[in-house]
């Protein structure tokens, strides 16, 4: 390792840090992602041979340690005592990408092969292996179609069961979450909108759309078109802004000015 440079030389030890690989191995993950670490991690944990690590016997403790006393599943209680485990607060976006693994079906609970499946996928067995991904998990956030997916599952998951729309409240909650990873400049004006004019749970299309309207419309509203097949809820945010002067798009500034 001695004839790399220093910033490849740190790669290297935060790759081992986090994954418990060899140097080996980490030089291995790191040059088939040219070197960079969050694809390097993607490497390493889409190698068939992590969830050989993983021990049935060590699985099913960890699941009775968190299960609820009267039915097959983790609940409230339980994640509040992973989380507590894991150092880490219940309301961190890291619980999120983990129910994203587990394919949780419903917020704040897990099925036993939700729980068991999703830590075998990520080669986890023991609570020292499951802090050690911590970092890896939230280093996901920073990948574009990971997040997209994230994103796309939070709705399904954060809705209440039966429901098909989500409730207003928790999409705003959902939405600062997510939005303070992609420092969304607009979100906060965005809620303020909803709950000043819509006050109505969200549909699946919206929230999918303002992902798409946060990641391809500028700010300042420069590149926005009002002839595109937004939702209305998004075209009449637009106005909103306008009509607040918090952003002014171009076909409505002054003609003189132009």
């Amino acid at each position: 390792m001695h004839k790399l440079g220093r910033s490849n030389r740190d790669k290297v030890q935060q790759f081992m840090a986090i994954t418990g690989a060899s140097e080996k191995v980490a030089l291995q993950a790191l040059k088939a992602s040219d070197w960079h670490l969050e694809g390097a991690f993607d490497v390493f944990y889409s190698q068939p041979h992590i969830r050989t690590y993983t021990d049935t016997r060590h699985l099913e403790e960890l699941y009775h340690r968190y299960k609820d006393s009267y039915a097959d599943m983790i609940l409230v209680d339980g994640i509040t005592l992973l989380c507590n485990d894991l150092q880490v607060d219940p309301q961190d976006i890291v619980m999120l990408v983990l129910s994203w693994h587990m394919k949780a079906a419903t917020m704040c609970e897990f099925s036993k092969q939700e729980f068991i499946n999703g830590l075998q996928a990520l080669g986890i067995d023991t609570l020292e292996k499951f802090r050690e991904r911590i970092q890896y998990m939230r280093s996901e956030l920073k990948d574009e179609q990971k997040f997209r997916e994230i994103y796309n599952f939070a709705f399904g998951w954060a809705k209440e069961k039966g429901q098909k729309s989500l409730a207003l409240d928790t999409a705003i909650g959902m939405w600062q979450l997510l939005f303070a990873e992609k420092q969304w400049p607009l979100v906060d004006h965005w809620c303020q909108f909803l709950q000043a004019r819509h006050n109505k749970a969200i549909s699946r299309d919206t929230w999918s759309q303002l992902l798409e309207f946060a990641r391809t419309v500028d700010p300042t509203l420069s590149n926005y078109d009002a002839e595109g097949a937004w939702p209305y809820l998004i075209d009449e945010f637009v106005e909103y802004l306008n009509e607040n002067n918090i952003v002014q798009t171009s076909h409505m500034d002054d003609p003189a000015r132009q």
